[in-house]
């Protein structure tokens, strides 16, 4: 990845959001759900806690992670769609 993220942000690629309902019905662009999870492609040196000492992150590249709908923010780099958030916006390690 060209992008290195800052402090203790991570750049996550979400998964592909459901074609199709398990019935069988096939979903318009409009009614597809946001995706909640996504894999990690880059994360950041950690945060700087209030004594200056570096925390690391617990997160790293290749982890499939849990976040909220609405999370992050949403950037195109070379033409694919990603997000970047903060490691305290990740709810959970899939």
């Amino acid at each position: 990845m060209k992008v290195k993220p800052l402090s203790d942000r991570i750049i996550i690629k979400p998964a592909p959001a459901e074609e199709k309902t398990k019935g069988g019905i096939i979903l318009p662009d409009t009614a597809k759900e946001k995706p909640v999870i996504g894999e990690v492609v880059a994360v950041g040196p950690g945060r700087k806690s209030d004594d200056g000492k570096l925390v690391p992150m617990e997160i790293k590249v290749g982890d499939k992670v849990l976040y909220g709908k609405y999370s992050g923010t949403e950037v195109t780099i070379d033409g694919q769609e990603y997000l970047i958030m903060r490691e305290s916006d990740i709810f959970a390690i899939v």
